[in-house]
């Protein structure tokens, strides 16, 4: 595949695609934003892209619930024509209200090869506020994700006043038979945060912070990997630079871990070509 193109939606209250589509670009991929009205009025726009990509903001001001008029709109103009898309092995990402908007689709966490009933839901944070943080992740080795291959531990920052993931004991117990528990959130150490707070940022059930699809092809996620696109967007990154200068040591810049996600999802798709 001489070129992947990621499809990034904009419109009606999504503030991060422009980050989203810079994070594709660095790994490699063609970014292409597209306001959510043209993708429904010209749908063969999606034939042209092997990603999807539903990013972060607050889609119609979080009206009716976060992420519920945008998977109603897409569900009701072009629900078909997506489930097609993941069946023709493409990828899909949402990412904050992006995972909202996946979970009421229905396209997450796509059971059972069910790509319409919407079986968990992410609801108020138990805090009772909005959360605008960094924390840690623990990535699940065995989960199928494609776009978390080769990760152990992640550090992003949420921002979000619904991401508390929740959903029935045995759809819970499908989850994790399924490997689909992709990202949890977790102490400093990597031991998963057992719930605490605010290492646990908004009371998901187990933890909680990410899910993939049984295919590992569908994957959505509260924290933000489009906002780790350089070494400078850690809190600590000045910390670091006064440390090597007062050691004089270069200066340790390391892996940019949320580019990584995006590089993986690119490889996939090079490599399936």
């Amino acid at each position: 595949m001489s070129e992947v193109r990621a499809l990034v939606l904009t419109g009606f209250g999504l503030n991060c695609d422009l980050e989203t589509a810079h994070a594709f670009e660095l790994a490699g991929a063609r970014a292409i934003r597209m306001h959510i009205n043209a993708l429904i009025a010209a749908p063969q726009g999606l034939d042209a892209c092997q990603i999807l990509v539903f990013g972060g903001g607050f889609s119609w001001g979080d009206d009716h619930g976060a992420g519920v008029l945008q998977a109603v709109r897409l569900k009701t103009h072009m629900g078909a024509r997506i489930r097609d898309f993941v069946a023709a092995g493409n990828l899909v990402i949402g990412i904050c209200n992006g995972f909202q908007t996946l979970v009421n689709f229905g396209l997450l966490p796509g059971i059972d090869g069910d790509y319409q009933a919407r079986r968990v839901a992410l609801t108020y944070n138990d805090c009772g506020n909005f959360r605008d943080a960094w924390v840690h992740l623990r990535v699940n080795p065995d989960s199928p994700c494609v776009f978390t291959r080769g990760l152990e531990q992640l550090e992003l920052p949420v921002r979000h006043g619904e991401g508390k993931f929740f959903a029935s004991d045995e759809t819970l117990a499908r989850l994790a038979s399924g490997r689909q528990i992709v990202l949890q959130y977790a102490r400093a150490d990597g031991r998963r945060a057992g719930g605490r707070f605010p290492e646990n940022p908004n009371g998901s059930v187990r933890d909680i912070a990410g899910i993939c699809d049984p295919t590992g092809r569908v994957f959505g996620l509260m924290p933000h990997p489009e906002a780790y696109h350089h070494f400078t967007n850690h809190p600590d990154w000045p910390r670091r630079c006064q440390r090597s200068l007062r050691t004089q040591e270069k200066t340790p810049t390391g892996e940019v871990l949320g580019v990584r996600l995006f590089e993986n999802a690119v490889a996939y798709l090079r490599a399936r070509s």
